[in-house]
C-alpha cells in the first residue's frame, strides 16, 4: 500500500484538472503532502470532487519551510483548513512583520512577512556575510514570504514579498488571483505577473492554460475574475493563453520567463 506521496502543487493540479487521471490510481493512496508552494483549498476541493472522495479517505496536506530552515517549519496535519501550511513545529517561533511599517502584525487575517526563530534555522550562509546579514536578524530569518494566521494561529501563505504586484499603492499576491482562475471550469493552469502601467505603476497579467478541448475568449477569463475580486485586482494587464506554465524543478512559477513574454 502506498500510504503517502510527497508532492507539488502541479502535480496535484494535475490530478484536478486532467481527464487522464481516474479516481482508481488513488485507491492505494492515503496522504498526499503538498509542499514548495502555496496550494489553494478549491485545487483541493477540485480533486475531492472529481473522484468523489472525502478528506477522510485521502488526506491532502501542506507544510511549509526553507533550506534555511532545517526545512520544514510549519505543518498543517488537520486536513480541515485544505490552503493552510497549519502550524509551527516544536519550539519554532514565528513573527508576522509589516513589510512597511517594519511591526509586528496581532491581528488575524492581516498578512507580514513571516520571520522564524529556533534551533533548526541556520547561523549564516558559508562566506557570504552580506547575505547572512540581509536574512537573518537578532536570529530572526526573514523568509520572503508573505503569510497571515486565523484565530486558531493556524497559518495561510499568500506569496512572496518580491513577487507582489503593486497597483497604485495596492498589494496585490499573484496566488491569490491564480487560485481565482482555476475554479474556472475551462482553466487548468494559470500565472499571473505585474506589467508596467503609467497609471497605475502595476497591473496584472494572466498567462493560461486550458484543459483539452476548451475554447473561451480573453475576455471571458478576465469577465470572470471581474466578479470575483476587487477593482485593483482585476487583470487589466490583459489574459494570454499557453500551453504550459513555466515551473522550476520544485513546481515554482518562473515569472521572469512570463515577464519577458509580456
Amino acid at each position: 500500500m502506498y500510504y503517502q506521496r510527497i508532492s507539488v502543487p502541479p502535480i496535484v493540479l494535475f490530478f484536478g484538472a486532467h481527464p487522464a487521471v481516474k479516481a482508481e490510481y488513488f485507491k492505494n493512496v492515503r496522504v498526499i503532502f503538498s509542499g514548495a508552494a502555496p496550494l489553494a483549498g478549491s485545487d483541493v476541493e477540485r480533486v475531492y470532487e472529481k473522484f468523489n472522495l472525502t478528506p477522510d479517505q485521502l488526506r491532502i496536506l501542506q507544510g511549509y519551510g526553507l533550506t534555511e530552515s532545517s526545512p520544514v517549519s510549519f505543518l498543517e496535519m488537520s486536513n480541515t483548513k485544505f490552503s493552510s501550511i497549519g502550524h509551527p513545529v516544536n519550539k519554532c517561533k514565528v513573527r508576522l512583520v509589516d513589510s512597511i511599517t517594519g511591526k509586528d502584525v496581532v491581528t488575524p487575517g492581516q498578512t507580514g512577512e513571516i520571520w522564524i526563530k529556533g534551533p533548526h534555522v541556520m547561523k549564516g550562509y558559508f562566506k557570504n556575510e552580506k547575505a547572512t546579514e540581509e536574512t537573518l536578524q537578532d536570529g530572526w530569518l526573514k523568509t520572503g514570504d508573505i503569510a497571515y494566521c486565523d484565530e486558531d494561529f493556524a497559518f495561510f501563505i499568500t506569496d512572496r514579498l518580491k513577487e507582489l504586484i503593486k497597483v497604485k499603492g495596492f498589494q496585490v499576491p499573484p496566488a491569490e488571483l491564480e487560485a481565482v482562475l482555476r475554479t474556472h471550469p475551462a482553466v487548468a493552469d494559470a500565472a499571473v505577473v505585474g506589467v508596467a502601467d503609467p497609471r497605475s505603476g502595476e497591473v496584472p497579467k494572466a498567462f493560461v492554460v486550458l484543459k483539452p478541448n476548451q475554447s473561451v475568449s480573453t475576455e471571458d477569463i478576465q469577465n470572470f475574475v471581474k466578479g470575483k475580486v476587487s477593482e485593483y485586482k482585476e487583470l487589466r494587464g490583459g489574459v494570454s493563453f499557453i500551453k504550459e506554465i513555466p515551473r522550476n524543478a520544485s513546481g515554482k512559477i518562473l515569472r521572469m520567463h512570463l515577464k519577458n513574454l509580456c
